[in-house]
């Protein structure tokens, strides 16, 4: 796993497409018990090299019902971005995450996985890859169940989307109480 970690880090495929040029984020241990499959690092992380290190990942954290110690121990969680470099700003939010990651990388990744308990795939870039069904990324969380035991849909918890939250607010008051409960339960087993 740490031979392809390093493979992964020093990837410069998408170089000439990016504005701050590469530094790919990507965080796992063959003992990840969780799998967080999200969009792609934000600008602050592509800074700091430290994966959800901004308000959507205090929000995340805040969802999973963890501290950051727990986050960051790649034991417990690990992160497995769409793409693995900040892909630049759009009007709102950032870019999509650059295609060629995900395709390239991520089955490498799940072959080094031994004990993956739960795959959690954050916001529509990997709802859509992970999970195509025809249905929309807020069908998909509402229907969670139809996904387990493998996969947890949930969306981007980017402050761009409290739009969203707003509009749903089932999410946080039925959905995330499920969730932390899920995630306790694996973080307990040995």
């Amino acid at each position: 796993m740490e031979d392809l970690l390093c493979k992964i880090r020093d990837c410069r495929i998408c170089e000439d497409h990016l504005p701050m040029g590469p530094n790919p984020v990507i965080e796992a241990s063959k003992n990840s018990k969780i799998v967080l499959i999200s969009q792609a690092p934000g600008r602050i992380v592509h800074e700091t090299g430290i994966a959800w290190n901004d308000q959507s990942g205090k929000k995340l954290r805040e969802w999973l019902g963890v501290d950051n110690e727990t986050f960051y121990n790649t034991e417990n969680f690990a992160i497995l971005p769409m793409g693995f470099c900040y892909p630049g700003k759009a009007k709102t939010g950032d870019l999509p995450p650059r295609k060629e990651c995900a395709p390239m990388w991520h089955e490498e990744v799940w072959k080094e996985m031994e004990n993956t308990r739960l795959k959690i795939v954050i916001g529509s870039y990997a709802a859509s890859y992970y999970l195509p069904a025809r249905s929309n990324l807020t069908q998909k969380v509402q229907n969670y169940q139809d996904f387990l035991p493998e996969f947890w849909p949930l969306p981007h918890p980017s402050p761009v989307n409290r739009f969203w939250r707003s509009k749903n607010p089932w999410f946080e008051e039925d959905v995330v109480p499920q969730l932390q409960k899920k995630i306790g339960k694996i973080l307990a087993e040995k």
